[in-house]
């Protein structure tokens, strides 16, 4: 046995609070929410935004979920991995995507800048209106979801495909 199989690992922390159990309504909203923004948008790119606003944000409830839903996709491990440095990984990624990272960059970090009009005006070339308002969309609510989990301290690790869908 290695010494990683005899490791023993830090407890889990507790969350703070159930947020969904004592905010039923605000909950369902968010869900719905989510539904609506991810309409008309790859599968993947989807889940690639959700990350990239997750690690930002460092919202690890939300990592667990959207990576395990990005390799249900079929997303691959290695464009997962590169993400978190996707300006030195440019070429596992398509024109399109590398936008879209970038714009849930932006979108993510308003307290460090506007959205800068080169960002958003490369988006605007590698998606119609309609795709474009549900990319911003969808970064809108991971960013809503992140925070509601890292306020709550929501705990991951426990969370399959498919299990809020």
């Amino acid at each position: 046995m290695s010494n990683q199989e005899n490791a023993e690992y830090a407890p889990e922390h507790t969350p703070r609070l159930a947020w969904a159990q004592h905010a039923p309504e605000v909950y369902k909203a968010m869900v719905r929410l989510d539904g609506a923004a991810r309409k008309g948008l790859d599968a993947r790119l989807f889940e690639l935004v959700k990350i990239r606003a997750s690690q930002l944000n460092h919202c690890a409830y939300c990592l667990d979920m959207h990576t395990k839903d990005a390799l249900a996709a079929g997303e691959s491990i290695a464009r997962i991995v590169q993400l978190s440095a996707w300006e030195e990984s440019k070429h596992f990624y398509t024109e399109q995507e590398l936008a879209a990272i970038e714009l849930t960059e932006a979108v993510t970090v308003l307290t460090d800048r506007f959205v800068p009009d080169e960002v958003y005006e490369r988006a605007a070339k590698h998606f119609d209106e309609v795709q474009l308002t549900q990319l911003i969309a969808s970064i809108i609510v991971i960013n809503s979801w992140n925070r509601f989990a890292v306020t709550t301290r929501m705990v991951p690790g426990h969370y399959t495909p498919g299990q809020h869908g």
